[in-house]
């Protein structure tokens, strides 16, 4: 929804002076200087230096919140002009001013013009003469990159081709890992440890490269799928759903009668579903936490039908560059654990609700598999994962499970509306807890999945009210957090690996929470996080590649490898990079920074820094549910 904002309640609203329309011809408004109380000559005001103006460089909603952000030394507010395309002034206004920002390291004061409301091309804004980069204003500004980023998993699909027709014959290539199979690596893993192997192969074909490896994940694949059937479910049937309709995406099932968001997710569920353990099945595994003694772990003979591997990849890291098609390792399973075993079951249960009377067989196989797997956690409830091989994938280590356990068992109470689901919810530490989510913390999509619960749900007035509570009270933590944030992000923690999509996964609940109550505010939160995204930022960098003047261009991908060797592709446009990171700079190239950046400055588009610009799934995911929230 699209909301005009008035200049004063904008202002209100923000925090920010409104500006002032400009007459044709008009320029930004002067104050007279006040008086010199001691007569004679008054003393030369001293200098002020503007060195930077960043906005979001690719463009703003023609009735959204507008704001930027101006890097200077004064102390007092500034004048700031916006000019069209041609040069002239529109309009005009005055900065708040902030002060010192610890996130950037700078000092800063902040622009409104929301009230500015037509669109165009090519806008700048103008502080002391110093320009932003140009920016647009139309009602359909995120339209495209609400495809392009849905587009990503399509690139990143495993056992197809990617073809032409849909991608265009530079970032084309021949199908790999068609099909994908293996059984679990061993007997001993790199520590030494004796698991004993698998007495089994799985084809785990499809699904889609984790990141910039080739490896596939289930947990990670949990919260992307998670959060793709959010953004169809939050939309569907309504109009703003019909670009994730049948034909709406540039996919080969665009022709087959069903939702093409719900086709993409498909072809990830159909390797989370593959990952199950066969009836019947005894495994050796390490019960309880023993990460602090990985090099002699003891192990337990467990029924493990029903778990699910945590992961599928090749025994070590693979050369950079290298086309997935050239890549001839062999690949292995991991072993299953409790977290991964949760995530199949919670989505697996979304799944069957999303797809219910769209393909009801398939969404018999998903509620099936999702009650197996649930009974199979209870039965095996402290499976932690280990790494076993030498590299070829991340650790994706969990200790805490208890988010997980209540996450799957709210969507299994949706999907079958039996109130023993609801009661395990209900008994979990975690329910109604909600907050800042990723791969390792599920519980606020369960308390999402309550809030937005359907209405044929059996789930009473007074529980769903309690999860719309826990959701907005979230939100409004984060909005609080702005008015301290010198670029307005609803953001202040440490930024970590993939702080970039840390702040997406809280527009959710920000947005999450305009869906339940309509207010406006919540709305233009979810815009905050987008103009950091996009070019509102102390490096003026848009972190999405083909948006913006300064779009990331140099993906640590093992494919989209231009930047480090011409013969491969560079990324397509619509794919976010991890972001800054101060907390874990594991790579040399973060390393070298570290010491002098600023938190919000810890980042270089450096294909080498995969610390800091790596793509993956889950960080796409979000970009794509945020997208779509404003183009709605």
């Amino acid at each position: 929804m699209l909301r005009l904002h008035t200049a004063a309640g904008a202002a209100a609203l923000l925090g920010f002076t409104a500006l002032t329309a400009c007459s044709s011809g008009g320029g930004g408004n002067s104050t007279p200087p006040a008086p010199n109380p001691g007569g004679g000559t008054p003393p030369p005001p001293t200098a002020v230096t503007v060195s930077a103006v960043f906005a979001n460089q690719h463009g703003y909603l023609t009735n959204g919140a507008k704001g930027a952000t101006v890097v200077t030394d004064a102390t007092s507010a500034l004048e700031w002009d916006l000019l069209n395309a041609s040069g002239s002034v529109v309009a005009d206004g005055t900065t708040t001013t902030f002060g010192a920002d610890d996130a950037s390291g700078e000092t800063v004061q902040k622009i409104d013009f929301s009230a500015f409301a037509t669109a165009g091309m090519g806008y700048v804004l103008r502080v002391d003469g110093v320009d932003s980069e140009p920016f647009d204003i139309d009602a359909d500004v995120y339209d495209a990159l609400r495809t392009d980023s849905a587009a990503f998993f399509y690139h990143q699909r495993v056992s197809t081709p990617i073809e032409a027709q849909y991608v265009g014959a530079a970032l084309s290539r021949p199908t790999a890992h068609d099909p994908d199979s293996g059984t679990c690596f061993g007997p001993d893993d790199v520590r030494g440890n004796t698991w004993g192997g698998c007495p089994y192969t799985l084809d785990v074909s499809k699904g889609w490269y984790d990141a910039g490896d080739h490896g596939k994940y289930v947990v990670n694949s949990g919260v992307s799928v998670w959060t793709l059937m959010n953004a169809y479910q939050r939309t569907e049937g309504t109009t703003a759903g019909s670009t994730f309709a049948d034909g709406g995406l540039s996919i080969p099932e665009g022709a087959n009668g069903q939702p093409d968001l719900l086709d993409e997710v498909r072809w990830n569920m159909d390797f989370m579903l593959a990952m199950q353990v066969p009836d019947g099945t005894t495994l050796n595994l390490p019960l309880g936490d023993q990460y602090g003694n990985r090099d002699s772990l003891t192990f337990t003979s467990v029924d493990a039908s029903g778990m699910v591997h945590h992961k599928f990849h090749d025994e070590r890291w693979a050369a950079f560059p290298l086309a997935p098609h050239d890549n001839n390792a062999t690949r292995y399973l991991s072993y299953p654990s409790t977290a991964a075993t949760l995530n199949l079951a919670g989505t697996a249960a979304q799944c069957a609700r999303l797809f219910r009377s769209i393909d009801n067989a398939y969404a018999d196989t998903c509620l099936a598999a999702a009650e197996k797997a649930y009974a199979a956690a209870e039965r095996v409830p402290d499976a932690l994962a280990y790494t076993v091989t030498d590299g070829g994938g991340g650790d994706y280590g969990d200790q805490n499970l208890a988010d997980e356990f209540y996450f799957a068992a709210v969507e299994l109470y949706l999907a079958t509306d039996d109130q023993a689901y609801l009661d395990d919810a209900k008994a979990s530490s975690r329910y109604l807890a909600a907050g800042g989510f990723n791969w390792p913390e599920l519980s606020t999509p369960g308390t999402i999945a309550l809030a937005t619960a359907p209405q044929t749900s059996s789930l009473s007035a007074s529980d769903r009210q309690a999860a719309v509570d826990a959701v907005t009270a979230s939100a409004d933590g984060f909005l609080a957090e702005i008015s301290g944030e010198g670029f307005h992000v609803p953001f202040d923690r440490t930024y970590g690996w993939g702080s970039n999509s840390d702040m997406l996964y809280r527009a959710i609940v920000i947005g999450t929470a305009h869906d339940l109550t309509g207010e406006d505010r919540y709305h233009d939160g979810v815009i905050a996080v987008m103009d950091y995204l996009l070019g509102r930022n102390p490096l003026g960098q848009s972190y999405v590649s083909g948006y913006g003047e300064n779009p990331m261009r140099a993906p640590h991908h093992r494919y989209w490898a231009e930047a480090v060797d011409p013969s491969f592709p560079p990324p397509p446009p619509g794919v976010l990079a991890g972001g800054p990171n101060k907390e874990n700079p594991a790579d040399s190239v973060a390393q070298s920074i570290n010491a002098t950046c600023a938190p919000m400055a810890c980042y270089r588009d450096d294909a080498d820094a995969y610390a800091l610009n790596e793509v993956t799934i889950n960080w796409n995911a979000p970009l794509l549910w945020a997208a779509h929230f404003l183009a709605d």
